[in-house]
């Protein structure tokens, strides 16, 4: 979960990188340019992509929905980080679709405001852009999450670009690796596969932590955790690793040597292009084996 110590080690990893130039620099920060050179998925199908509203028990979610330009294709459930719904997840939704999938990228944030909850380039190691945020993050719980994710799977079953017949993937980047597990564990009928990357709280000491949750779940899963991350909290991998081996789930648990809390969306401070395509791989093989075959 981003929080003072994430702030703290990104502004120390871009000290270290003064060699790169004033322009360079600006680049990192904003991501701009690096999102428009991500690599091109290979044999992109076309796609088509449209702002929709989602209605909830609690209102209307603000959302981006993409998916190939014909056909029927598993859905996809993409939870975005703290930052929350903007171009760089609009963009790795278009690139999923690419890849053969209806995806829709929400606005975890909708009961308090719309998106973008930010402008262009902001960062979360603004104090003031974290005051503003941190209110919304804490309006949400695992209840939210819980109504939240059976009222967005519910309107992807109902879209006429998804395969019903197929299982649903998800995916949540630093807080919405919870809303993966929450999302997994409670529609195990439906959720096929999850993938979490520098999630957040994954195990904690609440009787509510997500991993407690790996028992109800059918789907199989990847754990993407930042190096930094994983020197804060050595004992939650561990903990991951039984609980989804005594559940009999299969779940692929990785450290991404060399990353930060916020590694792989292509706008963040932090972004590590080979470690984030090389996480973005291995999404794309646990998509392949666990959501292209009819629901058994």
């Amino acid at each position: 979960m981003c929080d003072e110590d994430t702030v703290r080690d990104a502004d120390e990893y871009l000290k270290e990188k003064a060699k790169l130039s004033r322009r360079e620099f600006n680049t990192l920060a904003t991501g701009a340019a690096i999102i428009a050179t991500l690599p091109r998925v290979a044999n992109a199908m076309a796609v088509v992509g449209k702002d929709v509203e989602v209605t909830t028990p609690d209102g209307v979610a603000d959302c981006f929905f993409v998916h190939p330009a014909q056909g029927k294709h598993p859905g996809v459930l993409i939870w975005p980080d703290i930052m929350g719904l903007r171009p760089a997840f609009q963009i790795m939704a278009t690139r999923l679709a690419e890849s053969g999938y209806s995806v829709l990228v929400v606005n975890p944030f909708y009961r308090s405001t719309r998106a973008p909850i930010a402008t262009k380039g902001a960062s979360f190691s603004d104090p003031e852009l974290r005051a503003k945020i941190m209110p919304y993050y804490q309006a949400l719980s695992p209840q939210t999450n819980v109504t939240d994710a059976k009222a967005f799977v519910s309107y992807l079953d109902k879209q006429g670009e998804v395969d019903t017949l197929k299982k649903i993937g998800t995916t949540g980047y630093c807080m919405g690796g919870p809303m993966v597990m929450r999302t997994a564990g409670t529609l195990p009928d439906r959720i096929g596969a999850g993938a979490t990357f520098h999630g957040g709280g994954l195990v904690t000491g609440a009787d509510n932590s997500p991993h407690l949750l790996i028992p109800n779940m059918r789907a199989q899963l990847l754990i993407a955790i930042a190096e930094n991350d994983d020197k804060k909290e050595p004992d939650a991998k561990t903990v991951l690793k039984k609980s989804f081996h005594e559940a009999g789930v299969t779940a692929e648990i990785e450290v991404y040597e060399g990353t930060l809390h916020g590694w792989c969306p292509p706008d963040s401070r932090v972004y590590n292009e080979a470690q984030a395509e090389r996480a973005w791989s291995r999404l794309l093989a646990l998509f392949a084996t666990a959501l292209k075959n009819p629901v058994s």
